[in-house]
């Protein structure tokens, strides 16, 4: 069985200094075995190909015979760039809209031209209006958009009495939120499918966003007009204080902004992206998580865990994070800092002020108490003990059974150095399996579904991100 290093050191079996030694032993571990792209990934192509099956699902998302579903990937597949040992990918996020549906903000005329993906003859335009709570709106239709045959422009006809939009309904699927699960199988990783409607605008209720002052140059100025560039989607998910209520909870949207975090996670630092990894981890580790819905009282999430890291990129300097690299530190500080957050029931929304993601309960005060018990001394250990215990066992046993009696910082070193060496030699088998993977769920959705040329389309512009490192 795996010994605590930290209390053998307290137990003076090793010098006091030996504390820093283990922090720094746990920043090899994690910086030498956490993979980078562009080498090919398991599930990518499973990703890229799911985009055909969109086609397949036209009944069961009540889709007109001209409408299209056009995929987005989004969540941890397109937001991360590193490959840790230990799993940090457990389905497939895909949001997903609808070729004849288009969003405007509120007092925004109706546009003229669209995008390539709107090249239905007609567009339906909803205006969205804002609800009592923050970051949550509703949807009322407004213009009927046409396509003028000879220009390729729309000409718009507004509604005399507009109508709500109601949301989409799902035939015989789970639900886990607003998403619509697909369970994987054959190696497969399961697949939420999340109905959205695309907004090409940035939103007002974010418009603080863009041009509020940044100290420290993160993100930078091309960064945040990429990000405003691609405007945001609605989900149709409603806050949890009206989910009693049925005619709102019907018609509640929220304000997604997973364009916007897939830019911006891209853009991190490949250790701002290990510390998110790692938070992410700890937080499922020690069930501070029921529930991936950020809207349920008295659980994290990890849209909690992304808000507590958005803003810390922005407001610490490069050098906090690079200076005297050590992951306990600065995971330590960081848990620390959503304690405070915890205590004052106060995590500001990252895009809108005004939104706070947390409410007051019992339950996130005894998270808060807890995080703050965890200091570096307690996180050292639970590095050791939990992190690079669990993620050893993939390892050949001739590898992994050095860690069933380690009990001073050399052979902790030692055994780390081991597990390192194994991962690095490794990479070509790895890039082998992945290629074999590929293969297989090409061959798969190729021969198994009934795939349109757009939705052939969708796959070949997926897979060609693959090859450039960008999924």
């Amino acid at each position: 069985m795996l010994i605590c290093v930290i209390v053998c050191i307290r137990r003076g079996r090793e010098s006091m200094d030996d504390e820093r030694v283990v922090d720094e032993i746990v920043t090899k571990f994690v910086l030498n075995t956490c993979r980078l792209r562009p080498q090919p990934r398991k599930h990518a192509v499973q990703a890229a190909m799911m985009c055909s099956v969109l086609e397949t699902q036209r009944r069961e998302w009540g889709i007109q015979v001209d409408d299209e579903l056009i995929p987005l990937i989004s969540g941890s597949m397109a937001e991360f760039y590193i490959e840790p040992m230990l799993p940090h990918i457990g389905d497939i996020d895909m949001m997903v809209h609808i070729s004849t549906v288009l969003a405007i903000p509120l007092g925004h005329p109706p546009p003229t031209q669209l995008p390539t993906e709107f090249h239905n003859n007609y567009v339906m335009v909803f205006e969205i209006i804002d609800s009592h709570l923050s970051g949550y709106v509703y949807l009322n239709l407004r213009y009927l958009l046409t396509k003028c045959t000879d220009s390729g422009r729309y000409s718009a006809i507004e509604y005399e009495e507009r109508v709500m939009f109601l949301i989409l309904k799902h035939n015989g699927r789970e639900f886990h939120g607003p998403a619509l699960v697909y369970q994987g199988t054959n190696h497969q990783l399961p697949v939420d499918f999340v109905h959205s409607a695309r907004c090409l605008s940035w939103p007002p209720q974010a418009d603080n966003w863009p041009v509020r002052h940044r100290n420290y140059g993160w993100p930078d100025s091309a960064t945040v007009e990429c990000v405003v560039s691609n405007g945001c989607d609605m989900v149709p998910v409603a806050h949890r204080l009206c989910k009693q209520n049925e005619y709102i909870n019907k018609r509640q949207w929220r304000l997604s902004f997973s364009r916007a975090e897939i830019v911006l996670l891209n853009s991190w630092m490949s250790v701002q992206q290990i510390v998110y990894h790692l938070l992410r981890v700890f937080i499922k580790t020690e069930q501070l998580t029921e529930s991936a819905d950020i809207s349920q009282e008295g659980t994290l999430s990890n849209y909690h865990i992304k808000t507590l890291m958005l803003w810390a990129c922005e407001l610490k300097p490069k050098s906090w994070w690079t200076d005297d690299l050590h992951f306990v530190r600065i995971c330590a500080e960081l848990l620390h800092t959503l304690a405070v957050w915890l205590t004052e029931a106060r995590c500001k929304h990252y895009f809108i002020n005004s939104c706070n993601l947390v409410h007051k309960s019992f339950a996130l005060k005894m998270t808060a108490s807890r995080l703050l018990l965890m200091d570096k001394h307690w996180l050292s250990s639970w590095f050791v003990n939990c992190y690079v215990r669990q993620s050893v066992q993939i390892c050949p046993e001739s590898v992994s059974r050095l860690f069933d009696d380690v009990s001073t910082t050399i052979e902790l070193e030692n055994a780390v150095s081991a597990v390192v060496d194994w991962r690095l030699r490794t990479t070509t088998i790895d890039t082998w399996e992945a290629l074999l993977m590929a293969e297989y769920h090409i061959s798969y959705y190729v021969s198994t579904l009934c795939i349109s040329a757009r939705n052939c389309a969708f796959c070949m512009t997926e897979l060609q991100k693959i090859d450039a490192g960008q999924l």
